[in-house]
């Protein structure tokens, strides 16, 4: 079943209204009109992924965005999982973000990966039960490219109050993927071929390979080389397909990488592009899967062979 909101294209519109033009994914020229609104925040995310840093914030920001590093701040635990939800609390609320603010989240917009930092936020603050949360679509790049204002420095902000309302079905956890293993349950790996068929690995795994019966959904086939959406919501489901899964919508999917970056990727692209409803993400992933000898760990057999 398909989301109403994905029905409107993927870049929302020029109109004054936030919250009604708002979609996963704006653009420079949406956001570039709304800068300044009192409930609107601009995050940005810049890290060592894509060579950011508050640093190079200072070096050149869009007007009036706050900074906080994805790998440094604490958006995720030291193996990749969630953080405990008062901590997130506490470090949205130190970037003076309430829960009345539509936040934008801005990666630098260098690659994919580069992508999974923001993509990884924006399912973090969805966890959170706040949905007024959006990725600019090439995130700095294409703001720069837009030929938009940048500022410099760092601005002093001041700290507010965010109170989560934690949303735990979009939360895989082990047990819940051996429970998926045993009832069918599509399991989605967004990690590049090699790893799936289990030629190399994640230097924290324990055993190379994926999870039975999953199917390899890889993250950079879903934007271009700048980190920018090209897919559309039949993309998706084509490309899924393709790996061998179902694109059917109320089938119930488990997006898992290593540690929840790369799925994030996928778990966007299948949740907020495709609008699948029962899209959840296994934060632990291999790493923390392949841990327990006990586990099953397999080659992955590509849709191709």
């Amino acid at each position: 079943m398909r989301h109403a909101l994905l029905a409107l294209t993927l870049t929302a519109t020029a109109a004054p209204a936030m919250a009604s033009t708002a979609t996963p994914l704006v653009s420079a020229d949406w956001l570039g009109q709304r800068l300044g609104s009192a409930d609107l925040v601009v995050l940005d995310i810049r890290n060592r992924i894509d060579g950011g840093s508050l640093d190079t914030f200072a070096a050149g920001h869009i007007p009036g965005s706050v900074h906080s590093d994805y790998l440094a701040a604490g958006w995720r635990g030291p193996d990749g999982n969630l953080p405990e939800i008062a901590a997130l609390e506490s470090l949205i609320g130190g970037l003076g973000i309430d829960n009345d603010d539509h936040v934008v989240v801005v990666p630098a917009g260098v690659s994919s990966t580069d992508f999974g930092s923001a993509a990884r936020v924006y399912w973090t603050f969805k966890v959170l039960g706040h949905d007024a949360v959006s990725i600019l679509d090439g995130g700095l790049g294409a703001w720069a490219d837009a030929g938009l204002t940048l500022d410099t420095g760092v601005p002093v902000v001041e700290p507010d109050r965010f109170t989560a309302d934690f949303r735990p079905a979009l939360v895989a956890t082990s047990a819940e993927v051996e429970a998926a293993l045993a009832n069918g349950t599509q399991l989605v790996d967004a990690r590049p071929a090699e790893q799936f068929e289990g030629l190399t690995a994640h230097p924290a795994a324990g055993r190379a390979g994926t999870l039975p019966g999953a199917v390899n959904l890889q993250q950079q086939t879903l934007l271009d080389a700048a980190g920018r959406h090209t897919v559309t919501a039949d993309t998706v489901s084509l490309l899924l397909e393709s790996a061998g899964g179902s694109a059917a919508g109320a089938e119930e999917q488990i997006a898992f990488c290593n540690t929840g970056h790369w799925a994030s990727v996928a778990w966007f692209a299948l949740s907020e592009i495709a609008g699948f409803d029962d899209v959840s993400l296994y934060d632990g992933s291999m790493v923390e899967w392949s841990g327990d000898r006990s586990r099953p760990v397999v080659p992955g057999q590509s849709a191709a062979n």
